[in-house]
Order: structure tokens, then C-alpha cells, then sequence
């Protein structure tokens, strides 16, 4: 079994930065890809941004050039960093990995347990 923990969370200023972590532990034998989603109240959960293992990355539009994901792979663990946040980001941030346990396991998905990030002045 794979747990992630996310960490980071908060409540901040509209203009200002909060940077989320993400860490796997457990019976990882490999993670493709790590992502963030976010689910604000009322509204489905969205794809904020992602990274696969080779480095390549996406971004939701609305926080391109705000937002950057990385990923620390001999850590198992993945950032994201977010600037000139916004009220409309707030929500609560969920991490998500894709990995498998063992070389002939099959591809299985993984969530962490949310953390809050509140943007308001």
C-alpha cells in the first residue's frame, strides 16, 4: 500500500505564496506521475497540475505562470509551489500519484487526505 501526506496548507493574503508537499511512503516500487487537484466547495474536483517521472509538466490555465510543480523522485515527493494566489484558488489541495507497488503490479491511483488553502484578505 502507498499513503501520500500533504502539508503546506493555510490561510493567506490575496498576492501572496504558500508552497504544498506531497510525500509517498510505503511499498513504492516505482510513481509515474504526481499531481495536485483542488475541489473548491461546490464545485468538482480539477486537475491543478501535473509530472510525470521523465519531468514533462501540465497546468490547469488558470494557474499557469503562478504555479509550479516539481518533484524530488529519490524522495518520493512532490511540491507545488504558488504564488500571486487568488481568492478563487482557494480550496482544498489534494495530492495524487500513479505508481506501482511491485514491477509486475498493475498501475493503481493514490490520494492523500486534502489540505485547506484559504486565500482572503
Amino acid at each position: 500500500q502507498v499513503q501520500l501526506v500533504e502539508s503546506g496548507g493555510g490561510l493567506v493574503q490575496p498576492g501572496g505564496s504558500l508552497r504544498l508537499s506531497c510525500a509517498a511512503s510505503g511499498s513504492i516500487f516505482s510513481i509515474n506521475t504526481m499531481a495536485w487537484y483542488r475541489q473548491a466547495p461546490g464545485k468538482q474536483r480539477e486537475s491543478v497540475a501535473a509530472i510525470i517521472s521523465g519531468g514533462s509538466m501540465n497546468y490547469l490555465d488558470s494557474v499557469k505562470g503562478r504555479f509550479t510543480i516539481s518533484r524530488d523522485n529519490a524522495k518520493n515527493t512532490a511540491y507545488l509551489q504558488m504564488n500571486s494566489l487568488k481568492p478563487e484558488d482557494t480550496a482544498v489541495y489534494y495530492c495524487h500519484a500513479r505508481g506501482r507497488t511491485a514491477v509486475v503490479a498493475p498501475l493503481r491511483d493514490y490520494w492523500g487526505q486534502g489540505t485547506q488553502v484559504t486565500v482572503s484578505s
